[in-house]
């Protein structure tokens, strides 16, 4: 009776198994990468992440899921990556500085033209060489991907020139650079997480903060804000970070896609700042926002000169050089 049975049994066995092929076969097992992320998935830095999962995971065929999430705090995220907790993430390099010191060379005030020259530099082998200086401590700098160029916003008034920044208690990100330059101008320099921001303007714990205008847009800081003003003080790049060993344990064809996917992260985030660059002055005035559009720039590099000076001392002179002479191959 057993015999027949146990026969019956693996007959049963055998036709599921030859139904579940039929039917397109068992699911395949899947390999869980997880990125974090600062901003709502509707904005500049979620287009980055979302890009990387849908084409990594094609061209995987789904043999990766691909969880993303959002956290504000970009120093935790970073330092979660560099651990292992998480295995990558989508982050500005304002707090990048305090892993990689070689970044904050990108942070210096006006040293950019435009978007052109940043991207240009970024893609280079200037950016290149950067983004190698991660593995020294222990993460792996993927791609460059982008905020965009900064402008100032406040609660109390116009600033259309320097002097008028002068008093202004400014959230910073936990950048030395950033902190630097807003205390030459005679601003108090408040470095805090993105997270903390929003209170801190409703509390009046600062007055005004600092960011591109998809930023802006995306977190809807008009709620908290009265005045911009667009003075392009500094490009922001952003960056996909990731722990050495997620990317080491992929195979090579894996690791091929795998850069397929981050430069198709990158080509949708640049998109998105650049669509938000073009309408978001026009939204921001349309939700109340007092812009002020144009900027005496020489007067914010003159009144910036003592901060020159110093980071001409303490920075790579020479790649400072590098970066202001670049230009497009002819």
């Amino acid at each position: 009776m057993s015999t027949i049975l146990g026969t019956a049994f693996r007959r049963s066995a055998l036709l599921a198994g030859l139904a579940t092929l039929v039917m397109g076969g068992p699911a395949l097992a899947q390999t869980q990468i997880t990125i974090q992320h600062a901003l709502p998935p509707n904005s500049h830095t979620g287009a980055g992440p979302i890009a990387f999962k849908e084409t990594f995971e094609r061209l995987t065929n789904n043999r990766y899921r691909i969880v993303v999430q959002r956290n504000d705090n970009e120093r935790e995220m970073i330092e979660s990556v560099q651990i292992g907790t998480i295995d990558c993430t989508f982050t500005s390099t304002g707090p990048v500085g305090n892993f990689v010191p070689e970044v904050r060379i990108f942070d210096v005030p006006f040293l950019f033209r435009d978007t052109t020259h940043a991207r240009g530099v970024l893609d280079s082998e200037i950016g290149q060489q950067v983004l190698a200086r991660f593995n020294a401590r222990g993460l792996h700098g993927v791609i460059w991907t982008e905020n965009g160029f900064r402008h100032l916003t406040n609660s109390r008034r116009d600033v259309n020139t320097p002097a008028d920044i002068r008093g202004l208690k400014v959230r910073t990100m936990e950048n030395q650079v950033h902190m630097r330059a807003f205390s030459v101008l005679g601003a108090l320099p408040t470095p805090m997480a993105f997270s903390e921001l929003v209170p801190a303007l409703q509390q009046g714990t600062v007055d005004g903060q600092e960011n591109p205008i998809s930023v802006i847009v995306a977190n809807n800081l008009n709620q908290v804000q009265r005045y911009m003003t667009l003075t392009n003080h500094v490009y922001s790049p952003a960056v996909m970070i990731c722990n050495p060993g997620t990317t080491q344990r992929l195979n090579a064809a894996d690791r091929a896609h795998f850069m397929t996917a981050a430069r198709a992260a990158q080509a949708a985030n640049r998109a998105r700042v650049t669509a938000d660059e073009a309408s978001g002055v026009e939204e921001l005035r349309r939700r109340g926002m007092t812009v002020i559009t144009t900027v005496n720039t020489a007067a914010f590099q003159e009144a910036l000169a003592p901060a020159f000076a110093e980071w001409e001392r303490t920075m790579d002179a020479a790649t400072l050089r590098r970066i202001r002479d670049w230009r497009p191959a002819q």
